[in-house]
């Protein structure tokens, strides 16, 4: 069978990014950076190069998804559309959580070239529940602290969102009954949280970014809205209709910006609810949730990104319907001054015809007294001849003859240049 070019990406899609067993104890260092489509080749040849140095099997052509083994480490490679995640999975654990500080577990990631800016650095550590807990307070911030039982009460995982001294934001894993596919599953789960969370935060800064030249935009339009009312002319409408324009392409160009910030927040926020639902949070010893964590400071910075993107769009219709108005007025005011240019051509056509008819009625006197004064001195000299003729009676008789015969001939001519002849 002819098959479809792109079967095989598809069916292999929902098996791109398998979660990885994971034995408790363990502690996953995780990166995010942000990364463009066109560096996409050139960092698969510094991962492949990694790997040939190790004596690792390279990632395919094309993938986007590859685990390396080392000896002490295992490295998890993802690259998304903006961004490519490094997550270091080290065996084993401290005695305690984040005994050693996470800089000094990373020591092959500091020998790969950086791909882009870092954005997300996130230590979990997952260990044994079976001992006595922690104290949650002293390990995290209490006032930002959020844990929860998770996986159906078999496990219990507690951050704070913030980066410690080192720049990582801390995340435990405390194992109450976790199979090994289970708690990778937690693991990674809990990672694609703080991960998506940060990046659906990106369009927080863009809308605050934007937001004092909406302002100043809504501002320009309700004076011109004013000026409209309150000016007449068509050189006031061309000028009121210009700067529309300008602040319509300024609009734009944010709105162009802007636009695929704030729709990759929204979709960036959408996976975050999908996986808060995903590791079926309850409530541990009455402290908040991290949904209801996220929920309550989250959701303030994605309804100021749907808002900014809202009033951008409110305000690309208001300036359409204004840019409409004024054209309209301009068309009626040019149809107007068109008008009164076509009503002055006519009154200088008439008048042109007027002359043209006096002129004609001029020239046909004039040529009918040639005419006359030709045959007076024909029949001057027919007389003279000896013809018994009276010169004076007979041309005052040709005069009537004459006129007639000239006005006929003056008006074929005109009916023949009105054809087109």
């Amino acid at each position: 069978m002819h098959l479809h070019p792109e079967r095989g990406q598809v069916l292999g899609e929902v098996h791109a990014r398998p979660f990885v067993p994971l034995k408790t104890p363990a502690r996953l260092i995780h990166f995010a950076f942000m990364t463009e489509a066109a560096h996409a080749a050139a960092e698969h040849a510094r991962l492949s190069a990694f790997c040939r140095a190790r004596g690792k099997p390279e990632p395919q052509p094309g993938a986007r998804y590859h685990r390396v083994v080392l000896t002490d480490a295992s490295l998890r490679w993802e690259q998304h559309s903006e961004f490519t995640t490094y997550t270091w999975e080290i065996a084993g654990g401290d005695a305690g959580p984040f005994q050693r500080p996470a800089a000094t577990l990373t020591g092959p990631m500091r020998a790969m070239e950086q791909p882009g800016p870092l954005l997300v650095a996130a230590d979990l550590h997952l260990l044994p529940g079976d001992r006595a807990p922690p104290d949650l307070e002293t390990l995290f911030d209490p006032s930002s602290l959020a844990a929860s039982s998770v996986d159906k009460d078999a496990a219990i995982a507690a951050t704070d969102f913030q980066p410690c001294s080192d720049g990582f934001v801390r995340i435990l894993v405390l194992d109450r009954g976790l199979t090994p596919p289970r708690a990778g599953a937690l693991c990674q789960r809990l990672l694609e949280v703080e991960t998506y969370r940060t990046l659906a935060l990106l369009g927080l800064p863009e809308a605050q970014r934007i937001a004092p030249s909406v302002r100043a935009i809504e501002e320009a339009l309700n004076r011109i809205a004013g000026a409209m009312t309150a000016t007449e002319g068509l050189a006031a409408d061309n000028d009121l209709l210009d700067e529309l324009t300008a602040l319509a392409a300024s609009l734009e160009a944010d709105a162009a910006v802007s636009g695929y910030r704030f729709g990759a927040s929204r979709a960036y926020d959408g996976i975050v609810s999908q996986r808060l639902v995903a590791i079926g949070e309850t409530v541990h010893e009455g402290r908040s949730t991290i949904a209801a964590f996220l929920n309550r400071r989250m959701a303030p910075a994605m309804r100021t990104c749907a808002m900014l993107e809202e009033r951008q769009a409110n305000l690309s219709r208001k300036l359409t319907r204004a840019a409409n108005l004024l054209r309209t007025r301009v068309d009626v005011a040019i149809e107007k001054q068109n008008r009164d240019l076509l009503a002055a051509m006519n009154e200088r056509t008439r008048l042109q015809l007027r002359l043209q008819q006096t002129v004609e009625g001029l020239s046909i006197a004039a040529v009918s007294y040639y005419v006359v004064g030709l045959i007076g001195y024909l029949l001057k000299g027919a007389k003279d001849a000896g013809a018994p003729i009276e010169p004076g009676l007979a041309t005052a008789l040709s005069v009537p003859l004459a006129v007639l015969a000239v006005a006929a001939v003056v008006l074929r001519i005109r009916r023949r240049h009105a054809e087109g002849g």
